[in-house]
């Protein structure tokens, strides 16, 4: 795995501005953005009323802490289109989540709107090692979500050749993989995952294939899967970051040179950490909830929109940019067992640490009484081979004292046979599933 380090003249100049020059553009851009949400979308004219606050009152970039926040049932009280600035038929695009849990969240594009989006994903792929010409295996689903077309109009944009192959039809993958010898492949790694089990489940290996570059996001990952996919199928795994709310795919993006964290596109999202509690804002390096607040959009601006997940700012390395620390987890995916506040990145973390278990986990959680009970199911790698029960026991021994001497909760542990655990095929894996009554 070479890394690819940007020619002169590769990069746009705003990658290597100075410090004041971002800051500069950043509060230019602010400015006409939270103009244009308070005239034109009747949602912040309220909330900014109640507040107290003008867009006027932004005299620099600290001051955008006095502005109210947004939360995703902001979208989904104004659903489907309360939250567009611009009339209907000057939006060229929608996008919506799944709306598993209640109304979709829906946005939209203006063709100003799809154009900077991908320009952005196309200034992600280069970050991640991509240049014109090369070809790219798009696995990300299409549709509503946001992910396959905003890969995809990015990696046109950049002057490669798409192969937009979509989720699900893992055999397929492999062969278009092996046949059209694609560079890079765009898809979450809980599905990379997955493809890399069916080269072997056809006698191929995947280190062997075309892929020189992984370009994954849509979940949380570990550096555990990192090093686990980088090894299985002999790529540099690179992290891209975003969310439909804020944008789509391609918000940040890992640089393939450092792989410290995905480079914050600044010059389009003014990103803060704040406490989850409380909502202050913290300094840079303190860890917390990812809040954005577009710069450039048109058809949905967004003001501080709280993300849930939880991470740090980090100095720029390979850009002029801020970076984004390693998701830890989702201030509303976080698991409270026992007065205990539990990830389950802390769990793939540990599973991954054992060389004859694979990285496909589900964590268990179900109230007893008034007491939590959690149960870890893993899987053998399939090279692992017959193993006899005493030592398929110790394996869930060793995971049960890692998780409580790690993690600090106690766990029941079953160990199963390889392929066994659930897969996704089109999305996001499924890693908890939790019964306690709410």
């Amino acid at each position: 795995m070479t890394a690819k380090t940007p020619a002169p003249g590769e990069l746009d100049p705003i990658e290597t501005a100075s410090r004041d020059e971002i800051a500069a553009l950043q509060l230019s851009r602010l400015r006409t953005t939270l103009q244009r949400a308070y005239d034109n979308v009747p949602h912040y004219k309220k909330a900014f009323d109640a507040k107290g606050v003008h867009p006027d009152d932004l005299k620099q970039l600290s001051d955008l802490s006095k502005f109210p926040f947004t939360v995703k049932t902001d979208l989904r009280d104004n659903y489907p289109f309360g939250l567009f600035a611009v009339p209907r038929e000057q939006v060229a695009r929608i996008h919506a989540s799944s709306g598993t849990t209640g109304k979709p969240t829906v946005v939209g594009y203006t063709q100003n709107d799809i154009n900077t989006w991908a320009d952005l994903v196309a200034r992600s792929i280069r970050a991640a090692g991509g240049r014109r010409g090369d070809t790219v295996h798009v696995a990300y689903g299409y549709g509503l979500f946001t992910g396959g077309l905003g890969a995809h109009y990015g990696a046109e944009r950049l002057g490669c050749t798409v192969i937009p192959m979509s989720g699900g039809q893992t055999e397929k993958q492999v062969q278009l993989i092996t046949d059209f010898k694609p560079d890079i492949i765009m898809v979450t790694p809980s599905y990379m995952q997955v493809i890399i089990e069916e080269f072997a489940r056809q006698g191929l290996d995947a280190a062997a294939s075309s892929l020189k570059v992984g370009i994954f996001g849509a979940e949380p990952w570990t550096e555990a899967m990192r090093r686990d996919i980088e090894t299985k199928a002999g790529i540099d795994a690179v992290d891209i970051y975003g969310l439909s709310e804020v944008m789509g795919p391609g918000v940040a993006c890992e640089c393939i040179e450092s792989k410290d964290g995905p480079v914050i596109w600044e010059d389009h999202f003014y990103p803060e950490i704040i406490d989850p509690l409380t909502g202050e804002v913290l300094p840079d390096g303190a860890e917390g909830e990812l809040v954005f607040t577009s710069l450039s959009k048109e058809a949905l601006p967004i003001i501080r929109y709280r993300t849930r997940d939880l991470t740090r700012l980090l100095p720029p390395t390979s850009r002029a940019f801020r970076r984004m620390g390693k998701i830890v987890g989702r201030s509303d995916d976080m698991l409270i067992i026992r007065g205990v506040n539990v990830f389950p990145t802390q769990i793939e973390e540990i599973v991954l640490q054992h060389a004859k278990l694979s990285g496909q986990y589900q964590i268990l959680v179900k109230r007893d009484g008034n007491l939590d009970e959690v149960e870890v199911r893993c899987e053998l790698q399939p090279a692992a081979g017959p193993l006899g029960a005493a030592e398929v026991k110790e394996i869930g021994d060793w995971l049960k004292h890692r998780i409580k001497t790690l993690v600090g909760i106690s766990t029941r542990v079953q160990v199963q046979e390889p392929e066994t655990i659930e897969r996704t095929l089109t999305g996001k894996a499924r890693r908890v599933i939790d019964t306690r009554p709410r």
